[in-house]
């Protein structure tokens, strides 16, 4: 058998499967995060949630498959390693932004959130002023 098609599939099978086990770890955890976000709305967090990890398949997935290809033919063991270290590192790299991210962005809504609450309402009229004549 060829030992491109053997590297081709080893990365299949651990790309998927990281992608998987870490879109679960986001989604278990990260609805905690995403209830403090969205002021405990519990239905509007797992509705989020949801899309969040929909989307983080999406990329992470296309991204593997555009990955998939190589250029160099796999002569030895060796080069399966090498390939494979190479590819399932860059997958990895991405998976870590794609997080990081997701974590900015959410956590940049969640302190706009808290800042909005710790705002005082704006100061009541005091008094009433009748328009100007011919106004």
């Amino acid at each position: 058998m060829d030992l491109t098609v053997v590297a081709y599939v080893i990365y299949l099978v651990v790309s998927i499967a990281l992608t998987i086990w870490v879109a679960r770890t986001l989604s278990h955890n990260g609805r905690i995060f995403l209830a403090d976000v969205l002021h405990g709305n519990e239905k509007l967090a797992d509705a989020v949630n949801h899309l969040l990890v929909v989307g983080f398949y999406l990329v992470n997935l296309g991204f593997i498959a555009l990955y998939l290809s190589g250029d160099d033919e796999i002569a030895n063991a060796r080069g399966v390693f090498e390939a494979l270290s190479t590819k399932l590192g860059v997958v990895l790299l991405v998976l870590g932004v794609l997080h990081l991210g997701n974590v900015y962005v959410l956590n940049k809504i969640r302190r706009r959130g808290v800042m909005e609450r710790e705002q005082r309402p704006p100061v009541p009229p005091q008094d009433w002023v009748a328009p100007a004549a011919g106004a």
